[in-house]
């Protein structure tokens, strides 16, 4: 640990104050909890959000990964890594299964996380109505109302025009049949993975200031029509080109030097353990959200 910097860079004032408005998110599931977001050493629109929560309830014995697109080594997820390093003295890690806590950018684990671990979610947008509502006045209103009828008829328009809900990440979800919710933009294949998890899930938005949690056991539906159901990403049948998972949310890549294009796991981790299993070491996967 830096000892030029307060445990965890904030000071612990502003960390209390995080964890009462986390307090109350918790307590009531879906609800945007504003807070007073501060400035830090990255870009709001970076995971300030997400990097404040986590701050705020980080400890010494806990063990931190962090996560872009489910990768452990992009430049977001390196330097957030290093950053929460230095500050607070704890350990990282890139096994999802040894962390007690891990902060994601749009991505939820393939492994299946536990009751033992907090997920941190870095949002950009936390409002799920500003898909048809720019006023913030407005959506605030139409929450407490339970007014959801302009985001339907937005859904139903999708329908008529492309025979189909369109949105392929930030799908919303009504949490506890009462808050339609922004999941952050995770793609569609993650939603089923909030409902009735285990874990507890905590989503940041600093440049928002914003805060919300869905609490274990809770339910998660996303908004479906009985004639259109919801439905996760299908990658017509292909598999990892390099640890030959066939239920993992899949990226596509383009090799330029070979002109071609191929799936690989956006978990890196995940990815990474079924080679190593697959070559004879003694590594444990855990279960899976999708098996």
């Amino acid at each position: 640990m830096n000892s030029n910097y307060n445990f965890a860079f904030l000071d612990e004032g502003t960390k209390r104050e995080i964890r009462r408005k986390l307090l109350k998110a918790v307590a009531i599931p879906g609800y945007q909890v504003p807070f007073g977001s501060r400035e830090l050493p990255i870009a709001r629109g970076w995971g300030t959000g997400g990097l404040q929560i986590t701050f705020s309830i980080v400890g010494q014995a806990d063990v931190v990964k962090v996560i872009d697109q489910g990768a452990d080594d992009s430049v977001n997820a390196c330097n957030l890594r290093d950053l929460i390093e230095e500050t607070t003295g704890c350990a990282t890690t890139t096994d999802t299964l040894e962390a007690t806590i891990v902060q994601t950018r749009h991505r939820i684990p393939e492994e299946r996380m536990t009751r033992e671990q907090i997920l941190v979610f870095q949002v950009p947008y936390p409002e799920s109505l500003r898909f048809v509502e720019p006023s913030e006045r407005e959506t605030r209103r139409m929450h407490a109302e339970a007014d959801y009828s302009k985001l339907w008829v937005f859904l139903y328009e999708d329908i008529v025009r492309w025979g189909e809900i369109t949105l392929a990440h930030r799908y919303p979800v009504m949490v506890n049949q009462r808050y339609i919710m922004d999941p952050s933009p995770i793609p569609r294949f993650d939603v089923p993975k909030l409902h009735q998890a285990d874990t507890l899930f905590l989503f940041g938005a600093g440049r928002e200031k914003r805060i919300y949690a869905i609490p274990p056991f809770t339910d998660v539906q996303p908004l479906q029509f009985h004639d259109y159901p919801f439905h996760v990403e299908d990658f017509q049948g292909a598999g990892c080109a390099d640890c030959g998972s066939a239920n993992s949310y899949l990226t596509e890549v383009y090799e330029r030097k070979r002109n071609v294009k191929r799936y690989v796991c956006s978990d890196t981790s995940y990815c990474m353990k079924r080679q190593a299993q697959q070559a004879g070491s003694n590594v444990v996967i855990g279960g899976l959200w999708h098996e």
